[in-house]
């Protein structure tokens, strides 16, 4: 392993022959249509064996996958970029597998987490993965075809898995040494912040997962983010050494904004990809308010747009750049939600902004006859965090209710009856009152 090796697991020497520098890869040209649309459009972080990956792809349908947790009905944007990974492997010819974690979320991986996770009870996770299917059903084609998409639950194999047979079949191939190695470990210890028996399993459990999709589905690359590396190496060296079956994992870079902020969260909460999480509107605009720095990249990783069309987008200066970040907001919304709800939210969001008045995707939120103050009303609609926060942003004389700043905090908006009124946060959040 070198210096500016993007395979970094200083453990995996199995693993160390197909990586490769930074310079390297910008070098390197790939035959494989998969890897040359991974690596065009920014995808690529890590790599293992990237010649024998290549070679595979370049020659056979290679099934490959990416795991969910469901902890809750949706996910939100920051998993969109796996999602969309998928939807390269097809648009490439090869068979993505999406895995549930029905198994793993009773447990909780611990990679990136403060603290451990709250447990979910059984119909409630069965209950999510429904839910977060239907985000997948608009951008993956599944069906009983070669490069048809498939999800799977690794449920199945899991909950009947025997603590005997896990610990005398998979346990010699783990080490504790090594395993406290791991990031999702190492900085939990390293903040004595407790890590759990169950959480300190969820390692074995994912690799197990590899094995066990390339034993009933033929897989053999496994796709995820940056703090998934040691989670897939672990899997590709559990598939090696128990089937001896060669396996390759790709993962992407950490996503954040230009400002370093992850990506899915806002001060109001994240951002869901399900419609009964988060209206198309707040969604849309989302993207609408993407940094200008940020907009050519998301919209390589986030839309199918041709390559010189968002390369033309990308030499768009000053004022023109909105007009990339509409087309952004437009197609990530149309691909995750439907073509009427990017139109119907650029309509509205044209009314809001250039024609002073409301339209009429705004979220909307009713009040009875005794009102509701508007500090209340700023939290519930998830403008601000707690009203703490919007005693503050009024402060600041960022609040409006139609044209007027509003000053008071202990304001009561009692709209009439029938009647609406338009409540802004800013220049960018907008909602209606109504009773």
């Amino acid at each position: 392993m070198f210096a500016g090796s993007v395979c970094d697991f200083p453990s995996a020497s199995r693993l160390s022959k197909g990586c490769f520098s930074l310079t390297d890869r910008a070098a390197m040209k790939y035959n494989s249509s998969l890897l040359r649309l991974l690596d065009e459009r920014g995808y690529i972080h890590q790599m293992t064996d990237a010649e024998g990956l290549d070679a595979l792809a370049a020659k056979q349908v290679v099934p490959g996958y990416i795991g969910f947790d469901a902890t809750a009905p949706s996910l939100h944007v920051g998993s969109l970029v796996q999602i969309m990974m998928l939807r390269r492997l097809q648009q490439s010819g090869h068979k993505p597998i999406v895995l549930m974690g029905g198994g793993t979320t009773k447990i909780g991986d611990p990679s990136g987490k403060d603290e451990s996770r709250r447990l979910l009870m059984p119909e409630t996770i069965r209950q999510n993965i429904a839910s977060i299917r239907t985000v997948f059903e608009r951008l993956l084609t599944f069906g009983d075809g070669p490069t048809d998409a498939i999800m799977v639950d690794n449920d199945e194999w899991l909950s009947t898995l025997g603590y005997i047979d896990l610990l005398r079949d998979v346990g010699p191939h783990f080490t504790i040494n090594r395993m406290l190695t791991f990031d999702s470990v190492k900085l939990r210890l390293e903040r004595e912040q407790p890590l759990t028996f169950l959480e300190f399993n969820y390692m074995i459990l994912q690799a197990y997962d590899f094995r066990e999709l390339a034993l009933k589905h033929g897989c053999r690359l496994q796709m995820g983010g940056s703090d998934q590396w040691g989670n897939i190496v672990n899997g590709i060296e559990l598939t090696r050494r128990m089937e001896a079956t060669e396996v390759y994992g790709v993962t992407t870079p950490l996503l954040t904004t230009a400002d370093g902020a992850k990506m899915g969260k806002t001060a109001a909460g994240a951002v869901w990809l399900n419609e009964e999480q988060l209206p198309a509107y707040d969604f849309w605009q989302y993207w609408r308010n993407t940094d200008d720095r940020d907009v050519a990249r998301f919209l390589r990783l986030f839309t199918d747009l041709p390559l010189d069309e968002i390369a033309r987008l990308e030499r768009l200066e000053g004022s023109e750049i909105n007009a990339a970040k509409a087309v952004l907001a437009n197609e990530v919304t149309r691909l995750c939600r439907s073509d009427e709800a990017a139109r119907t939210a650029e309509t509205t969001a044209a009314a809001t902004f250039e024609g002073g008045g409301m339209g009429d995707d705004l979220p909307t939120i009713t009040v009875g006859a005794e009102g509701m103050r508007i500090g209340t009303l700023l939290t519930e609609l998830g403008f601000t965090a707690s009203n703490g926060e919007a005693k503050r942003k009024i402060a600041e004389g960022a609040v409006r209710l139609g044209d007027d700043i509003v000053s008071d905090p202990g304001l009561l908006v009692t709209p009439d009856v029938g009647a609406s009124l338009r409540l802004s946060l800013g220049k960018k959040r907008h909602a209606i009152v109504m009773r």
